[in-house]
């Protein structure tokens, strides 16, 4: 149970952490979200927790995967945000991510890599 909680609290103050640094500085804000760190977290708790090697890796290998359809909600947020207001902005964001990741999923099943 102290496992469980020291990942909760470790995950959760990297989040607060990134928002306190957006708040200072946008640029440092950004910069360090986008850094893979909840990734390398992930990695080290599934390492520490005596996970395969197998597991490990495909969880970086379907992580590289899975951002590439997520950047163009980067690119339209900030485009949406002054025309939608933030709430209808976030809900055009995750729609178009779903909707990019679906056809980016069909896209790459030309290519052998399923990703659904």
């Amino acid at each position: 149970m102290l496992w469980l909680i020291t990942k909760y609290l470790t995950t959760a103050a990297l989040v607060v952490l990134i928002t306190e640094l957006a708040k200072r500085s946008d640029k440092l804000g950004g910069l360090v979200a986008a850094l893979p760190l909840v990734t390398i977290l992930t990695l080290v708790w599934l390492h520490l927790e005596n996970q395969p090697a197998a597991k490990v890796a495909n969880h970086a290998w379907y992580t590289f995967w899975y951002v590439v359809p997520t950047l163009p909600m980067f690119l339209a947020f900030p485009v949406l945000l002054p025309r939608l207001g933030f709430w209808l902005t976030l809900l055009a964001s995750v729609l178009l991510t779903v909707v990019c990741f679906a056809l980016f999923a069909l896209f790459m099943r030309r290519f052998g890599v399923e990703l659904l």
